[in-house]
């Protein structure tokens, strides 16, 4: 926080669990999400700057514990300065106990977040700037469906998500039957202007030997990059499979601390990176993730929450892509606007989150 930044004390957190549906069914190789299980979290202070984030729970049930967690942190916290790195020591150390995994990383990462997004706030700026960047539309790519449906379905749904402007899109795979994945990719890539970029993501599917075949023979079928084809964090086996395959693989979201970063990185385990910033410590863990990634020469995608990452990319050195998905905009009052397939953030300071409460009333699990 900059010298003008207005002193904040923390007052109270507070989460709210909300099952909001998809307009697009998430099928991957390991389930089929048809409804974004969200935690909104607000963290109000004494001097009425409010900063708000969500974590993005996969299941219903972890939103509703998650609610607990921030009541009890909440608690904890009362009193606290709101200076962000501060405070992100401060939940590591009061997760230090249990450890900083699974959801309890998720809700450090989610209270970061709307700390920053506070921070910003009280000086009446757009996170991205108060991160010593000016907002600017970061190139997008349409993570919106593109399941393991059949080709012809697959094909017509990447024709209407490439509708709006975008220029890449994201299929998932991962089918037992290689010839299935092969089919899909064939008929999107078909389908698709040949400018278009094709993403394809694993979801960790593979067995080593497979991948070792599966994307080899993936070369050659137009594809722009192979997301996580194994276990995330087998980063020897990863960097077998990425020298050995001419289509650049990449892998990263599952990322929930710099050791394991460092260890990929030093492996050579894959040639872009995804970041996850409710996996890697928030903005906070982002800007540190982003340091080490500029050394390596890697460049940096998000995964998920676009609207805060919109800012994160661009305050990064090697920014790359923006993975768009509009899973919070049904609760949102203003929504992400693509435009020629570039995302830029929302208006006003901060994050530019403001919730429409009629809609997460709706929306809020019991």
């Amino acid at each position: 926080m900059g010298a003008d930044a207005r002193p904040l004390t923390l007052r109270s957190l507070s989460g709210r669990a909300v099952a909001v549906p998809m307009k697009r069914a998430l099928g991957t190789s390991v389930e089929t999400i048809k409804v974004a299980s969200l935690l909104l979290i607000d963290l109000a202070t004494e001097e009425g700057v409010t900063g708000r984030s969500y974590a993005f729970c996969y299941r219903p049930s972890i939103a509703r514990a998650g609610e607990a967690l921030i009541e009890d942190l909440s608690g904890a916290l009362h009193g606290a300065r709101l200076v962000p790195l501060e405070l992100s020591q401060r939940l590591r150390s009061l997760f230090k106990l249990p450890g900083l995994a699974g959801l309890l990383a998720m809700i450090a990462s989610a209270v970061d977040m709307a700390a920053w997004d506070a921070a910003a706030r009280s000086v009446d700026l757009p996170l991205v700037t108060l991160l010593g960047s000016s907002p600017k539309p970061v190139a997008a790519y349409n993570s919106n469906g593109l399941g393991l449906i059949a080709p012809e379905e697959v094909a017509q749904e990447a024709e209407q998500l490439l509708a709006d402007g975008f220029k890449a899109v994201k299929l998932r795979v991962g089918r037992r039957d290689f010839s299935a994945d092969l089919a899909a990719v064939r008929a999107v890539r078909k389908r698709i202007p040949p400018d278009a970029l094709l993403m394809l993501d694993f979801n960790q599917a593979l067995s080593f030997a497979d991948a070792s075949q599966r994307c080899r023979a993936l070369d050659g079928e137009g594809v722009y990059w192979i997301e996580e084809p194994i276990r995330h964090d087998d980063y020897a086996h990863c960097a077998i499979v990425a020298d050995a395959t001419r289509t650049p693989i990449q892998i990263g979201e599952n990322l929930s601390s710099l050791a394991q970063l460092a260890t990929a990185l030093s492996a050579t385990a894959s040639d872009y990176l995804m970041l996850d910033v409710d996996r890697i410590g928030g903005v906070a863990g982002w800007r540190s993730a982003v340091g080490l990634a500029e050394a390596y020469g890697r460049e940096v995608s998000s995964h998920l929450y676009p609207e805060i990452s919109v800012h994160l990319l661009g305050a990064t050195a090697t920014a790359h892509w923006l993975e768009f998905v509009d899973w919070a905009g049904p609760i949102l009052q203003e929504r992400l606007k693509p435009l020629e397939g570039h995302v830029g953030p929302l208006p006003g300071p901060g994050v530019g989150l403001h919730w429409d409460e009629d809609a997460v009333s709706r929306f809020r699990l019991s």
